[in-house]
């Protein structure tokens, strides 16, 4: 348990022991929790000096009923040596405070430090380390541009449930006119009527609305539905139901083609691995020209936050440094607060994460 985000009642269960008696005997002798020295505080904040090293990550993540800010060394692997610091919030003020507790030396020779793109964050590294370069997460970048084809996305799909609801409104008109139209002919033609047949009925009064399928099966509202996942990725990783979706899915929609195309040229340059600082400055700003030709409004918003922090996204191009590690972290203690239904001990937690992370 020491080394493994594992829980008491998982070890119990392997050695059929009492889970309550090992709980409490792991927590108040066995782990050395009581004589923790960051105990008092760990609710608020913990430091662990000796984890801190010169590429770091800084991230948020949610703990209890609050979100703590985590930084993290990248060269601790998200193993043993990984969390350098938690601070309950994400006011740059708070967070800075404690920072600054860090010793001085080693603030100053942390050389880089990874985020996402939060001005509270960048407050914060500019002001514990100064001499760090920031770098915004590549990830994080193409993920606002991804946000900005999941809006032209959800706004055709709002369309498309629009206009089934309309020609289904239609379809029930049309039964009540045909309703109508029976009932004048039975009562202008009656059945008794001598040498009188009705005839075929002309349409089923029962029949339901089936709204039109494309050629892949796929209505309009299920086609984009199912191609949320298409839209996050790059065209060589569709598969080939994709492929077959994404053309049914460009054809009737050109603006998310066009918002599309835009996002995945952007991806292209992140991806290529050949161009420097420079030459990637260079095709950045090819491609806000390309989106200002453009009419879609949610991918000039998303160029106008990249626009904003230009500097901090081209960092990325000097050692293709990424967020990678503080998200692999992220989902490892969300992994193992998920494993205790929750956090009801906050302090013994956190005492949990320093003694496997830290």
């Amino acid at each position: 348990m020491a080394t493994s985000p594992v829980t008491s009642c998982s070890v119990a269960h392997r050695w059929a022991i009492d889970a309550g008696n090992f709980r409490r005997n792991y927590k108040g002798v066995l782990s050395g929790f009581s004589q923790w020295e960051q105990k008092d505080h760990a609710s608020d904040w913990i430091l662990l000096p000796r984890n801190c090293g010169a590429r770091l990550s800084i991230d948020e993540t949610s703990l209890h009923d609050d979100l703590f800010t985590i930084l993290s060394n990248k060269d601790g692997h998200g193993k043993s040596g990984t969390i350098v610091a938690m601070v309950r919030g994400t006011k740059a003020s708070d967070v800075i405070a404690q920072l600054m507790k860090l010793p001085q030396e080693q603030r100053l020779a942390v050389t880089e430090v990874t985020m996402d793109f939060s001005d509270s964050m960048m407050r914060i590294v500019s002001a514990v380390f100064p001499n760090a370069t920031i770098i915004i997460d590549c990830f994080h970048i193409i993920k606002r541009c991804g946000e900005a084809v999941e809006e032209i996305r959800l706004k055709e799909k709002r369309n498309a449930v629009k206009e089934q609801n309309k020609a289904k409104a239609g379809h029930k008109k049309k039964l009540g006119q045909l309703v109508k139209a029976r009932k004048a002919y039975r009562k202008k033609h009656p059945k008794t009527y001598k040498g009188k047949k009705r005839g075929r009925k002309p349409c089923r009064l029962s029949k339901k609305f089936v709204p039109e399928e494309l050629s892949n099966g796929d209505t309009k509202i299920e086609l984009l539905t199912r191609s949320r996942g298409l839209l996050s990725k790059s065209r060589d990783k569709w598969s080939p139901t994709q492929k077959v979706r994404a053309k049914l899915l460009f054809e009737l929609y050109p603006k998310i083609k066009e918002a599309y195309d835009l996002v995945d040229s952007l991806r292209a340059i992140f991806r290529n691995k050949t161009i420097d600082r420079n030459q990637a400055g260079t095709r950045l700003h090819e491609w806000y020209q390309n989106v200002a030709d453009s009419t879609l409004r949610e991918v000039k918003s998303a160029r106008d936050t990249i626009r904003d922090k230009e500097d901090k996204v081209l960092n990325y191009f000097i050692n293709r440094s990424t967020n990678a590690p503080a998200e692999s972290l992220n989902s490892k203690i969300k992994h193992f607060r998920a494993l205790l239904h929750g956090v009801s001990d906050l302090p013994f937690f956190i005492y949990r994460l320093t003694v496997i992370f830290g």
